[in-house]
């Protein structure tokens, strides 16, 4: 009688976990995997005004073969890539000192670290655009101390899009090494600097093996979404260069290249994703390169 009641307490308490995270599984289903299954129906069928299909084609594939196409999420990769490679470097030293050296002054630090993107993202944008253009901020400065004659035309170019990325996508980095480093060991620092270890090998042989996992949540969290980046771009760019969002979205709304766009975005994706696993094979070989490190 005891087994019976602990067997079905337990498959109550089972399925009342299923319950409680069934809404966050329904909300993912309708607005993540459905939209992106229509996407991909559309791509490879000729679909009707009333949405019925009516023949099936590679069409919108073929015509996307070309290297104008490729170039563009090329230059997206490239772009994401920096991203995460420069938002990497301000990261890991910015979560360094919060955790190490904040003391009971951490939530504080991370909460200025986080409280700007509570606003509309928009204004974030039109700040930068004060900052950046001929007689703002960064120009007026750099006046003022003599290092330039004349403004430097800081819009409109490949600078202001990667400045404005890493501002954008900077606590997404910070957030998992700060929450690694945080629940860090210091003993084994300790150990290392009586072993006579300079803070090179220290940080080499124990901290980066050990923060590594955090560094390549991080670097995910930071590559993924800007691969598909496009107001930044939009706006920052100056039409200038195109990306992948800026081509999705230009095929999308048009009248009659929905089904390019759908097709670019299922292209765009496979690279990504091709992408993603060649990264996640490269910091695998850099962990076990640096677990060899320690033997």
């Amino acid at each position: 009688m005891y087994a019976l009641f602990h067997k079905i307490q337990r498959k109550t308490r089972e399925e009342s976990s299923f319950a409680i995270g069934s809404p966050a599984l329904i909300w993912q289903i309708i607005f993540f995997y459905l939209p992106l299954l229509l996407m991909m129906v559309s791509s490879i069928f000729i679909l009707s005004e009333e949405g019925a299909i009516q023949g099936f084609t590679f069409q919108n594939f073929s015509s996307l073969l070309s290297k104008t196409h490729f170039s563009i999420i090329f230059s997206s990769i490239t772009l994401a890539l920096s991203t995460a490679f420069f938002s990497l470097l301000i990261a890991y030293p910015l979560a360094h000192f919060i955790a190490f050296k904040g003391g009971r002054y951490k939530t504080l630090m991370l909460f200025f670290l986080i409280v700007p993107f509570w606003t509309n993202f928009l204004l974030h944008v039109y700040a930068w655009f004060f900052v950046l253009e001929r007689e703002g901020f960064l120009n007026t400065l750099l006046k003022k101390i003599g290092l330039i004659h004349e403004p430097i035309h800081f819009l409109n170019s490949i600078f202001a899009v990667m400045l404005m990325m890493v501002y954008c996508y900077l606590p997404f980095m910070v957030l998992p090494v700060f929450s690694t480093l945080e629940r860090f060991d210091r003993r084994l620092l300790e150990a290392s600097n009586d072993l006579g270890a300079s803070w090179k090998k220290t940080f080499r042989n124990v901290m980066l093996p050990l923060t590594l996992p955090a560094v390549r949540a991080g670097f995910f969290l930071v590559f993924i979404p800007a691969f598909g980046e496009f107001i930044i771009p939009e706006l920052m760019g100056g039409d200038k260069r195109y990306f992948v969002g800026n081509v999705v979205s230009q095929y999308v709304l048009g009248s009659e290249t929905g089904g390019m766009g759908a097709a670019f975005m299922v292209l765009s994706c496979i690279s990504l994703i091709a992408t993603v696993m060649l990264i996640y094979i490269a910091f695998k070989k850099m962990g076990k390169i640096l677990l060899r490190g320690l033997r």
